[in-house]
């Protein structure tokens, strides 16, 4: 569980304001107005520290907590601004469109997709089949993980297809992300934009049903 101690709010209006932010697309100064409508009265900086101290936590519990997804995955990068600059966020769905994981990186290269694909098969389990697109980096990171399994001594390999209109699926699935982060105008830090992220991935997943025990509270 989510440890409030030392908040100087009640769990419940901290929980509030992260989760409105993260699931839809407003500034912090609407989410300001939107608390005092609610009689809470915070100012944006403070529900700031509130997005990038928790959000993280709740993505962790919404991790924990997932439904089971399918062996067949759909890895794709879109571009997210951190201090006025493209950075790249790494995103994994199944074929179902279940999010799996994700990764921001400051480089789309060898290193960053191995990275990201041993971030994601900790978290999840080891793919079948990986629907990619003509991307070299992440070529050569599943190339990295099927040597893994080559020098563990397994007799089977992740099937590794590039084939830009099987990844529709993750495509279409970066433009909720996208919808979310337009009104932030850029993120100020990398591990800002890193701890909102978590939070908005974590809302997709719930927006999805991922988390398989409808009526409870999540956190």
């Amino acid at each position: 569980m989510i440890d409030f101690k030392g908040a100087h709010y009640p769990k419940e209006d901290i929980l509030y304001a992260v989760f409105f932010y993260v699931r839809y697309a407003v500034s912090y100064r609407d989410l300001d107005e939107i608390m005092a409508e609610r009689g809470v009265l915070v100012d944006h900086a403070t529900l700031n520290r509130w997005v990038v101290k928790y959000a993280p936590l709740i993505a962790d519990v919404a991790q924990q907590r997932k439904a089971a997804t399918a062996g067949s995955w759909r890895v794709d990068e879109t571009y997210i601004k951190v201090k006025g600059e493209w950075t790249y966020l790494f995103r994994a769905v199944d074929r179902d469109g279940q999010p799996l994981d994700f990764m921001l990186s400051e480089r789309r290269d060898e290193d960053a997709a191995t990275r990201f694909f041993e971030r994601t098969i900790d978290g999840n389990v080891w793919p079948d089949k990986v629907v990619i697109d003509k991307s070299g980096a992440n070529l050569a990171g599943l190339d990295n993980m099927n040597i893994a399994l080559i020098l563990a001594g397994w007799y089977w390999l992740i099937e590794v297809l590039q084939v830009k209109y099987l990844n529709n699926v993750i495509e279409q699935d970066h433009r909720f992300i996208k919808k979310i982060t337009r009104p932030m105008m850029g993120f100020k830090s990398f591990d800002a934009a890193q701890a909102t992220l978590a939070g908005i991935e974590a809302a997709h997943m719930i927006r999805k049903g991922q988390l398989g025990d409808a009526g409870r509270c999540p956190f």
